[in-house]
């Protein structure tokens, strides 16, 4: 299998946590989209240019975080289940995976993007980060109840929340948030984390200013 991603793309990071909790092999392929010519060159293989992509043994290009996700999920026994066979679980997997998704990693991006624009998104920063607050104190509340985000086994939703706390902490006031400190404590000890984050300390250093806005 092939994996083209950004080490600074949560999404991608999101992908990388599950490759190495599956024990998967592949090859990394890291393309970097913000370069016109590395965007180019990936558009011609893949026309709507989007990260992370796989490509399996099989050929196939797979999109979409969760979907490879899955699929990952379904062709490699061995390691962690990231969706419980379990209907009912598998169902708070999902639906856990796309509030993270949509409610908290797609916010993120738009908070970078807003904090790296020129002054004058004081007023739309500051919505963005109260609804974002809003969505961190429901899901502190559920963590009560659950060890990892969907009861006492690492998922999917544990894949997609992991890489938007790292940001979140460091740039969001949480730390009254006693369960969602006490889940980011643990999940920055999870073998898999570990690994991403060491690509991750390694891209930021290349950075000429730090880490850019990436989806």
């Amino acid at each position: 299998m092939e994996l083209f991603y950004h080490p600074l793309s949560r999404y991608s990071q999101k992908v990388l946590i599950a490759l190495y909790e599956k024990q998967a092999n592949f090859y990394p392929r890291i393309t970097d989209l913000r370069d016109p010519l590395a965007r180019q060159t990936f558009q011609q293989f893949y026309p709507p240019g989007k990260l992370p992509l796989l490509k399996t043994h099989e050929g196939q290009l797979l999109p979409e975080s969760s979907i490879i996700i899955e699929y990952l999920d379904r062709h490699f026994r061995n390691g962690t289940e990231l969706l419980p066979a379990e209907p009912e679980r598998n169902l708070a997997v999902r639906l856990f995976d796309r509030i993270i998704d949509n409610d908290i990693n797609n916010p993120l991006f738009q908070l970078e993007k807003l904090k790296h624009a020129p002054e004058g998104h004081e007023f739309e920063i500051k919505q963005i980060e109260k609804q974002m607050f809003i969505q961190f104190q429901r899901l502190d509340a559920h963590l009560t109840q659950n060890h990892w985000v969907c009861g006492d086994s690492f998922t999917l939703a544990d894949c997609a929340l992991i890489p938007c706390l790292s940001y979140s902490f460091a740039h969001l006031n949480l730390l009254d948030l006693d369960e969602l400190v006490r889940y980011w404590q643990q999940a920055q000890l999870r073998g898999a984390w570990m690994l991403v984050l060491e690509e991750v300390l390694l891209a930021e250093m290349e950075e000429d200013t730090g880490i850019r806005s990436i989806p």
